[in-house]
């Protein structure tokens, strides 16, 4: 049976003060919830917020960001072994704002996810079309060349340790969201493009929605047979909105 997850992505919004509230609010609440996992992905600054406060509740955390180099002089930059020596679970990459603002390429995502395998974090890959491409017809294309070079770097057999997350760019931020079944077409081709090398995998493989996802419209998406979770952006920085996300996943 897939996992049901639920990671929230703070970005880059946070304080000690408000995140000490909210991370105590999840873990209070999170063990009530019956087969969903939570995760929250924070600012590299409050990885050890994180770690204090949700170590004994059965919440992951994790982080939205990191480099493809072990170790070195790469000013600004974390290695996956320092997130690792935090007790990170998850690790986000490739997210949309990671590509168009930072320039990262598919390439560089796949190495990426590979560097969060090999020190035995899960790592949460992104992929999405933009509105243009969308509207081009381009979607299956864009998401499964997307998915195709972190195959081809890490291959089915990583893939069964990773979660991939659909999210639409024009969804990102906007307050679109894609209905029910434009976002389940995507997620069912997907797993149909890992089902061609390994259908075991893609039996297994937990693939999550994101994109502008609120308790209002959380239930309508997780009900689809291929959406396992979501990756939530600005409504896991509401506590009451989060968690009731959390609750929509529960099957």
């Amino acid at each position: 049976m897939r996992q049901r997850l639920v990671a929230g992505n703070w970005k880059m919004f946070g304080n000690s003060a408000r995140n000490q509230l909210l991370l105590e609010g999840v873990a209070g609440q999170a063990a009530s919830i019956g087969q969903v996992s939570c995760a929250v992905c924070v600012p590299f600054p409050y990885l050890h917020q994180a770690r204090s406060i949700l170590a004994e509740s059965g919440v992951g955390w994790g982080a939205q960001n990191v480099s493809q180099r072990t170790e070195g002089a790469f000013t600004g930059e974390v290695s996956v072994s320092m997130l690792a020596d935090f007790g990170c679970r998850y690790v986000i990459v490739g997210h949309s704002e990671r590509r168009s603002l930072f320039c990262e390429g598919d390439q560089l995502v796949a190495v990426k996810a590979r560097a969060v395998l090999e020190q035995q974090m899960t790592p949460i890959v992104c992929i999405g079309e933009s509105l243009d491409e969308r509207e081009g017809g381009m979607t299956e294309a864009v998401v499964s060349r997307q998915l195709g070079a972190v195959i081809e770097e890490i291959g089915t057999a990583g893939l069964h340790k990773s979660v991939v997350a659909y999210e639409p760019v024009w969804a990102i931020g906007t307050g679109k969201t894609a209905t029910p079944e434009q976002a389940q077409a995507v997620h069912a081709y997907l797993r149909n493009v890992v089902s061609e090398q390994d259908a075991d995998v893609a039996r297994d493989l937990t693939m999550l929605y994101g994109g502008s996802v609120k308790a209002a419209n959380a239930a309508a998406l997780f009900a689809m047979e291929d959406i396992d979770g979501g990756l939530i952006g600005g409504a896991s920085l509401d506590l009451n909105e989060f968690m009731s996300i959390c609750k929509a996943a529960v099957r």
